[in-house]
């Protein structure tokens, strides 16, 4: 016979009644006309810590970004073309992976490598073989040096930044650089395909042995460029 555990003598059939029961003991003493929890517990959070300009905000983003292990640069618009040409030599690329709404002028100082149209019916295999992605953002959240992707025509699809083993996301400053996770969370719309880069791909084992790679790309190179 199934041993039933027993509540002020009697016996309980469920876990589910145990539990319920607690919950009534504990609201015995509340009044019937008592504030709903809703409106009991103060939701008045801060928006953003502290009081900083723009060009402080942007720094931030600099600094947590870089404390994350992303490589950081900063340009303006003009030399961001030739600055994206120099990340891919220097990476060694020969391919790099473009979405359908890059703008054309980023890439058109890095002749040497190959640009790969973003494809529906590219395999995983075949996004493995590529070297490197460029892609924009959608913002930039400076208190906790997170990039977010929601899928854009200057983005592509969200496993073209996952699989290539390079990332070069630019970031326009100061237009998608924003101080906080609530002010990101209300320029995006939750229906699209969200992910949120804090830094390059990485976990550690029990002995904090890190290893990089692992969710996604091994290098992240964040570009902030003024003026956009």
């Amino acid at each position: 016979m199934a041993a039933h555990a027993r509540w002020k003598g009697r016996p309980v059939s469920s876990s589910r009644d145990l539990i319920l029961g607690r919950v009534r003991r504990a609201l015995a003493d509340v009044p019937k006309d008592d504030t709903p929890y809703e409106q009991a517990v103060d939701r008045t959070y801060l928006r953003e810590h502290g009081d900083r300009t723009t060009e402080q905000t942007v720094d931030l983003l600099a600094e947590n970004l870089a404390d994350y292990r992303a490589i950081v640069h900063r340009t303006d618009v003009g030399g961001l073309p030739a600055l994206i040409a120099r990340l891919l030599a220097e990476r060694g690329s020969r391919t790099v992976l473009v979405p359908s709404g890059l703008p054309s002028e980023w890439l058109a100082e890095a002749a040497e490598a190959t640009r790969v149209p973003d494809s529906a019916a590219s395999t995983p295999h075949e996004l493995d073989e590529l070297d490197s992605v460029v892609t924009g953002c959608a913002v930039a959240v400076a208190e906790t040096g997170t990039i977010v992707l929601d899928g854009g025509p200057d983005q592509g699809r969200r496993r073209i930044t996952l699989v290539p083993d390079h990332h070069i996301c630019v970031v326009r400053v100061p237009g998608q650089v924003v101080s906080s996770v609530p002010q990101a969370l209300e320029r995006l719309d939750p229906t699209r395909p969200l992910t949120w880069i804090s830094g390059p791909s990485a976990t550690s084992d029990i002995e904090l042995d890190r290893v990089e790679g692992v969710h996604g790309p091994r290098a992240l190179e964040v570009v902030l460029v003024n003026g956009e």
